[in-house]
């Protein structure tokens, strides 16, 4: 099968929400802030062991650029994740609100959270992964 992975996806945004998206993923998901080619509008892209996997771009609208059609309907990203105690202790001393869920009959515990645009984060544990976690 030639798809194997998924590589990146992209968050539209202003000018004005770039700030507090790259605050947001590389703060609370901690991401980075990497190498970003030349693109005639403001951006980001945010990188996690090399990889960017999260890029921000901040359009717009004017004569010379038009707004971009709304792209549909994205319930949320989800992130694979490893230090799930770890984690549920750096969301709580960031005051970001989370929800868990763990899966019935399978390894996996999630936690959900939303970025500032509301955009709904999944991050996924493997908890056969895990050192000492409890779900």
């Amino acid at each position: 099968m030639p798809v194997h992975a998924l590589h990146h996806f992209t968050i539209r945004c202003t000018p004005d929400e770039l700030p507090p998206l790259v605050d947001f993923y590389t703060r609370v998901m901690r991401l980075v802030v990497g190498a970003r080619p030349d693109i005639p509008a403001p951006g980001a892209w945010l990188y996690a062991d090399g990889q960017p996997i999260v890029h921000l771009y901040a359009h717009l609208a004017s004569a010379d650029a038009p707004a971009l059609p709304a792209t549909g309907h994205v319930d949320h990203i989800s992130f694979r994740a490893r230090g799930l105690a770890e984690m549920r202790a750096h969301l709580c001393a960031s005051g970001i609100d989370f929800t868990e869920a763990p899966i019935p009959g399978w390894a996996i515990h999630q936690l959900f959270l939303h970025d500032p645009r509301g955009l709904r984060i999944e991050m996924t544990f493997w908890m056969d992964q895990e050192e000492g976690a409890t779900a």
